[in-house]
């Protein structure tokens, strides 16, 4: 499983490619398989992401688990502080298309 992410302009939250936007929760992304190079190329050039990229990842019953610790944190939080991590379908973290 491949998985798009990027930042988003504005704010530099870690953003998820869903398959038709961008989301801040990496349960919501979808697998790019091998069209996420391109998928990135268009939505930077669109300035909706900087610095997207490919990453690996394994579909879980949770959604999707980045393969790399780095991106685990980028997708969740901090490891040391269970109290700063981003919940699953948090109302404050929000959802939005871009």
């Amino acid at each position: 499983m491949k998985l798009l992410t990027g930042n988003d302009l504005p704010t530099g939250d870690v953003l998820w490619w869903t398959g038709s936007t961008w989301s801040r929760h990496v349960e919501d992304a979808g697998d790019v398989g091998d069209r996420g190079e391109s998928i990135a190329r268009v939505e930077e050039g669109a300035r909706r992401v900087n610095g997207a990229y490919v990453i690996d990842a394994t579909a879980t019953p949770e959604g999707p688990r980045p393969a790399h610790i780095k991106d685990r944190v980028r997708a969740l939080g901090p490891t040391v502080r269970p109290d700063l991590t981003l919940k699953p379908a948090d109302p404050a973290a929000g959802s939005w298309v871009i």
